[in-house]
This record gives structure tokens, sequence and C-alpha cells, in this order.
């Protein structure tokens, strides 16, 4: 005897398959292209001063002084912060703007370094957000050939202060919750917690590694095997 069942759910198991044929395989997001960046094999990098695109003054500095350990600990040699500055003053040069506008070439023949890092600060600082108070910090960044001009990388990371293990108010009255939104903003501002969340969005950014990290420079114990 024949299962009738069976056979009235033939047409959904076909169209069930169709529509699967038609769909085909799926694609898995493609990794970054490292292959000017292999090619180039830097050393040394040099890291600009961010752009800062963001309303607090603070985010040129408090971002820069959280880059260079990343990158050293990626296997960088990182041309001291300190000097480099230095000697753009002694060049006429002291705002980001104008030392990112440098020619790759005229980098290279002042510092002698294989690479250098361009930065945008996008978000620094507290941001008030009606019932909670957060500090943010994103920046994006890409890796330039001193030698041709070529991007050998690119990339973007933000982080925020709850990362930092901060201390939840908890839930109460509406205006209960206000104040305290507004009294962590002053606390936030008051301890440059925006300096220590640039520390995390730096090690997003510029840390070696998968999936679309840096590539680890010759003098980690990792170099070539990414």
């Amino acid at each position: 005897m024949l299962n009738f069942s069976f056979l009235k759910c033939v047409p959904v198991l076909a169209l069930a398959a169709l529509l699967a044929a038609c769909a085909g395989p799926q694609k898995s997001t493609p990794g970054y292209d490292y292959t000017a960046f292999k090619s180039a094999k830097p050393k040394s990098i040099l890291v600009l001063p961010p752009l800062n695109e963001t309303a607090d003054v603070n985010a040129t500095n408090g971002m820069l002084s959280q880059m260079t350990m990343p990158l050293a600990e990626s296997g960088y040699y990182v041309l001291p912060v300190a000097e480099v500055a230095e000697t753009f003053r002694q060049n006429g040069m002291t705002m980001p703007a104008e030392m990112q506008a440098t020619s790759p070439k005229k980098l290279r023949d002042i510092f002698g370094a294989d690479a250098a890092l361009y930065t945008k600060v996008t978000q620094y600082g507290s941001v008030y957000q009606v019932v909670d108070s957060n500090t943010v910090v994103a920046a994006s960044a890409k890796l330039v050939s001193l030698g041709n001009g070529d991007v050998l990388w690119e990339g973007s990371a933000s982080a925020n202060g709850k990362e930092l293990g901060n201390v939840d108010f908890g839930s109460g009255s509406v205006i209960g919750m206000l104040v305290q939104a507004a009294v962590k903003q002053v606390a936030h501002s008051l301890s440059d917690e925006s300096q220590e969340v640039a520390g995390l969005t730096s090690q997003k950014l510029l840390s070696a590694g998968p999936p679309n990290g840096l590539l680890y420079g010759p003098h980690s114990p990792k170099y070539g095997s990414d």
C-alpha cells in the first residue's frame, strides 16, 4: 500500500532542494589582503600624531601616548615619540595635519623608517546616555610604506569605559539614575579615563594577529607565522 502522506511531502522536498540549489554555496568573508605587507617586510615604524576629528583637544596626545606599546609587542621598532615630535618641530611642523601631509619620501629621508602609521581619532571622551554615562574612544589607522607609498594595512577599532570593569550603579529611580549618570561623566573626566580607554583601543587596533590585525614584526617570536 502506498504511503500517501509521503507522496504529499515529495513536492515540498523537491521545492526545498531546488531553492538550495539556486542559493548555491555560502561564501565566507575574505580576510585582509597582506600581499603588499609581506612584500615590504617593514621593520621600523614612524607613528605620526593622530588627526583629531573630535571635540576633545586631548584626543591626539591621549591616543598617541598609547600606541607605541602594542606596536612594539607586535615585533616592530617604533621611533621614539618625543624625538619624532622634536624633529618635526625643528622642521617647522607642529600640527598633525601637516605632518601627515608630508610625502612618504620626505619622511623616509628625515626619519629613515620603513613605514609610517597614519591615524585618525573619531571619538574620544565621555558620552552622556540619558540614564548612563560612558567613555568611548574610536580610531582608524593605515600603515604606509615609506619606500613606495603603498598602503600595507588598514584597520579600525573602538573601546569603552565599561570594558575597564567599572562598577555598575545598578537600577533605581529615573531621577537617581540621571544623577548617577552625571556624576559618572564628571568622574570620567576628572580621572582622565579616556586615556585608559585609548589604551584598549590601541591594543585592539594595533596588535598583530588574526583575523585582520597587523602581521607580526621581525622582533616577535611569531614573525613569519602569519
